[in-house]
């Protein structure tokens, strides 16, 4: 828990018009929707932010994670560089730590708002439709607001992969990893952990730190990011002469395509197959070479494919490559796949006209989807910049972008919306009821 006095130090910024209209309406309040939020107003945008700060880092990781990122690439993105980790820690007066533990990163991150967005609204939104000249922003008490552009920086929440033989069995037997906080909760029983990346490797950890008896299971081979026993020849001649010029700031990905990644204004005029492969590439599963140690203790079966999984009574059976293994619970850490079909808070008519690519929109240079005024941003950007979308240190990137989109292109005045006001209110009813109806 963070300890210390905070001191106020927030930047000043445009309060929001008195009626239920905006310029920009930003749905989400992580790292990259704070950072956009700070941006905006940054160049006289009126803008409201929607979702509770921090709430997947919060509700959905486990307490007890390490963040893998590099100090420098863990920085929320704001224009003066005013709130920075360095900040934070100096504030609170808490050590700066060699590994930062998610719960400082979440007290960073909620901090941060305090700072760029002091007036959030940790209401829920239910819907965003289409209106003329813009959007409407269904809340869920009913409320409703109007905005002529609208960010969505809502994250990986709800596209969480699972796979196919899973289809169909009980959470409580089968569960993805952001399904889960607390390790403690699996104390004395047998998990089975599915996948081989970070997310797979450190639950591992986590979950036999707490007591339960754990093993892996992935279809690959574990791969260690910054293994120095993979460099070849040319590349440890290479650092041993440059050193730490080679690293890129945040150090996504192989080397060399490292610092393609930086450059991700570049990467989206590759073509889409060229794009698909650096991704891939990039973003295939590794684990940080730190949690090695942590897993000598636990049996990894690499290699092998999970052929079918089966309820037996309060337990699952696994069915390994001719194999059967009982297990008492399973944890699916087999990452996300972005997919506008899941965006359940876009209407389908919004939904129907989004072009896109490999399920995720396709974004023109200042992150628009097909949809004039729906931008996109954090890991629905990756199919169009690259991996650097899916990390915090691709923040700065989208916020300073769209920024500098609303900032050329705004020509609003103060009532722009006030004539759709009426009819907002007497729809808003029926409509949230039928929110709340759906499956």
């Amino acid at each position: 828990m963070e300890t210390g006095k905070l001191r106020s130090n927030r930047m000043n910024i445009v309060v929001n018009r008195p009626d239920n209209s905006c310029d920009v309406a930003i749905v989400g309040a992580g790292p990259y929707g704070l950072a956009a939020a700070a941006h905006l107003r940054a160049v006289n945008v009126s803008v409201r932010v929607f979702g509770e700060a921090m709430s997947f880092w919060r509700r959905h990781m486990p307490s007890g994670m390490k963040l893998r990122s590099p100090w420098i690439a863990t920085h929320i993105a704001d224009p003066l560089g005013r709130y920075r980790l360095d900040d934070y820690f100096g504030e609170t007066g808490l050590p700066l730590p060699e590994l930062l533990p998610v719960e400082n990163f979440i007290g960073y991150g909620t901090w941060f708002q305090d700072q760029v967005a002091p007036d959030l609204d940790t209401r829920t939104v239910v819907r965003v439709t289409p209106r003329d000249g813009g959007f409407r922003i269904v809340l869920e008490d009913g409320e409703n607001v109007f905005a002529r552009r609208v960010v969505m920086a809502t994250g990986l929440l709800h596209h969480e992969h699972r796979p196919a033989q899973f289809d169909g069995l009980p959470r409580s037997l089968v569960s993805h990893s952001c399904e889960h906080t607390d390790s403690a909760q699996f104390r004395g029983r047998r998990v089975a952990v599915i996948g081989r990346g970070q997310s797979a490797c450190e639950s591992a950890a986590l979950l036999h730190e707490a007591g339960a008896d754990v093993e892996i299971i992935c279809h690959g081979h574990l791969v260690w990011n910054a293994d120095p026993g993979t460099r070849g020849a040319l590349r440890k001649g290479l650092r041993s002469l440059l050193g730490n010029a080679l690293i890129p700031p945040s150090q996504v990905g192989p080397f060399p395509f490292n610092w393609l990644v930086e450059a991700p204004a570049l990467i989206r005029h590759l073509s889409d197959g060229a794009r698909d492969r650096l991704n891939e590439h990039c973003l295939h599963p590794t684990a940080i070479l730190w949690l090695r140690p942590r897993l000598q203790d636990i049996p990894r079966h690499e290699g092998t494919g999970i052929i079918e999984a089966q309820r037996d009574g309060d337990r699952i059976v696994l069915k390994v490559d001719g194999n059967s293994r009982r297990v008492d619970h399973v944890l699916l850490a087999t990452g996300y796949r972005i997919s506008v079909d899941k965006m359940d808070i876009l209407d389908p008519r919004l939904r129907s006209r989004i072009a896109r690519h490999a399920d995720s929109p396709v974004l023109s240079g200042e992150f628009e989807s097909s949809v004039e005024g729906l931008h996109f941003i954090g890991a629905s950007a990756v199919a169009s910049f690259g991996p650097l979308l899916r990390f915090i240190a691709g923040a700065g990137f989208a916020a300073r972008r769209i920024a500098r989109a609303v900032r050329d292109r705004s020509h609003s005045s103060r009532g722009f919306a006030d004539s759709h006001f009426d009819l907002l209110a007497q729809e808003a009813p029926a409509l949230v009821d039928a929110e709340r109806d759906r499956p």
